[in-house]
């Protein structure tokens, strides 16, 4: 504790992270406005990471197996949990320097593109969530996916309306207790489905081919990666009311302690029930093409509307890094936050921006393989090798010391873990290129 407390007190080096001046950045001032507590730090993590992507895990271990894939998913949550915790502490060092609204695309430059790509993608699962009810409610409509995405883009564009992170903090609370709501129910649907007497036959086999098997491996590593990431860890930081000390680790325990329970039920009820036949969304395996629903369809019903509601909180917390760039070009720092001046370009901007995000969700409708590339290219570099890197750099552990080999260690590993998840997710995705049509009305998975 003493060596902590004299490293943040005396900082030997000239920080590697470039300043950020609150008096004339309208972004800062206004998206991440600083008024939030470490419970509000907890909704917003959160929902930043355990989102409707869980039920695509059991899907992940069809390409590890049970030991493999209970250990690469504790192992990637310890990980992730040791990296944001040593982020955040880069990030206290900062406000210690006088730096406070640190975003992490000062950090990374493709972070603006990952962000807009999960927007994109919780824009489509809406739209194909209000697809399934549609479908259910009238078999025969005409509705094709690209009008749901539109309906899903129009409630975006009004919700995109409030103005800064923290007033999103309700939402996010309500966010947290969907995932919660829609993971017991679909826990519940796949323990009807596993022990009924019509149960899908369970094959836990892996592939049969060596290679193919490894290549399996790794999609479902970088598929686990993405679950785990969070490309706003410092965006929501900076809304926290000064000091910050101590307040995100109480808000990672917060998240993790949701991620304990939701992900793990997820991955063990739905390869329990469906094995190697696990759909990338385990809620197709439930409502299958063909023959009846494998579980009671208004609880099915229960858990797609949860999923729904939460997807426009995820869309919502992802956009705040482009908001926030938009509001530091656009915004007069020193007019009101609801003056004409500042009011009208957010209207059109934001408008504009949640337009664009819908348009790309109806023109490429192919999710399941995108998840994973964005898994191996976006989330591993930015929160399993880039906090590593920094705090190596900002804190100058000794060379002899356990935490600088660790980082050295983990920055290693998954620099290898996200060149082959890569690999085998690019690959993947060019072998089910034949499926993909742009405007389709069926999401690829």
């Amino acid at each position: 504790m003493q060596d902590y407390q004299k490293i943040m007190e005396d900082p030997p080096t000239p920080d590697p992270v470039p300043d950020s001046s609150r008096e004339d950045d309208a972004g800062a001032a206004f998206v991440l406005e600083s008024k939030g507590q470490w419970w509000h730090a907890g909704f917003h993590l959160t929902t930043a990471i355990v989102g409707p992507t869980i039920l695509t895990l059991p899907y992940a271990f069809r390409g590890l197996g049970w030991v493999p894939g209970f250990l690469c998913l504790t192992v990637m949550g310890v990980v992730t949990f040791y990296s944001y915790q040593l982020m955040s502490l880069v990030l206290e060092r900062c406000e210690k320097k006088g730096r406070r609204h640190i975003r992490f695309r000062e950090l990374a430059a493709d972070v603006l593109a990952i962000n807009t790509g999960i927007g994109i993608g919780a824009i489509l699962l809406a739209g194909e969530c209000l697809q399934i009810m549609y479908s259910n409610l009238s078999p025969n409509g005409t509705m094709k996916l690209y009008e749901f995405i539109a309906i899903a883009t129009v409630v975006m564009i009004v919700l995109s309306q409030l103005p800064t992170f923290h007033s999103l903090r309700h939402i996010n609370l309500v966010s947290l207790l969907l995932s919660l709501g829609y993971t017991f129910l679909v826990v519940g649907a796949c323990v009807h489905a596993g022990s009924a007497k019509n149960a899908p036959p369970k094959d836990y086999s892996l592939e049969t081919s060596e290679s193919a098997m490894v290549f399996s491996a790794f999609t479902s590593i970088s598929i686990i990666a993405s679950l785990y990431g969070n490309g706003i860890l410092p965006e929501i930081q900076a809304t926290l009311a000064p000091p910050v000390a101590g307040k995100m680790l109480k808000g990672l325990l917060m998240c993790y302690a949701v991620i304990f329970v939701t992900f793990y039920s997820a991955a063990v009820s739905g390869y329990w029930a469906f094995g190697n036949q696990s759909n990338s969304n385990i809620l197709k395996s439930l409502m299958p093409d063909e023959g009846p629903s494998l579980a009671p369809t208004w609880l099915l019903g229960l858990a797609i509307v949860f999923v729904l509601l939460q997807l426009f909180a995820i869309g919502l917390v992802y956009s705040q890094v482009a908001f926030e760039i938009m509001e530091k070009k656009s915004a007069d720092v020193k007019q009101g936050m609801f003056s004409k001046r500042n009011l009208i370009p957010r209207l059109v901007l934001r408008t504009i921006y949640m337009m664009f995000c819908g348009f790309f969700a109806a023109m490429l409708p192919f999710f399941g393989d995108v998840n994973a590339v964005v898994g191996a290219i976006g989330f591993i570099p930015l929160d399993f090798i880039l906090p590593m890197l920094l705090y190596n750099i900002s804190f100058k552990p000794p060379r002899s010391s356990l935490t600088y080999w660790v980082n050295v260690f983990i920055m290693v590993v998954f620099t290898g873990v996200g060149l082959l998840g890569a690999f085998s997710s690019i690959r993947q995705l060019v072998l089910d290129a034949s499926q993909f049509k742009l405007f389709s009305s069926n999401v690829v998975n």
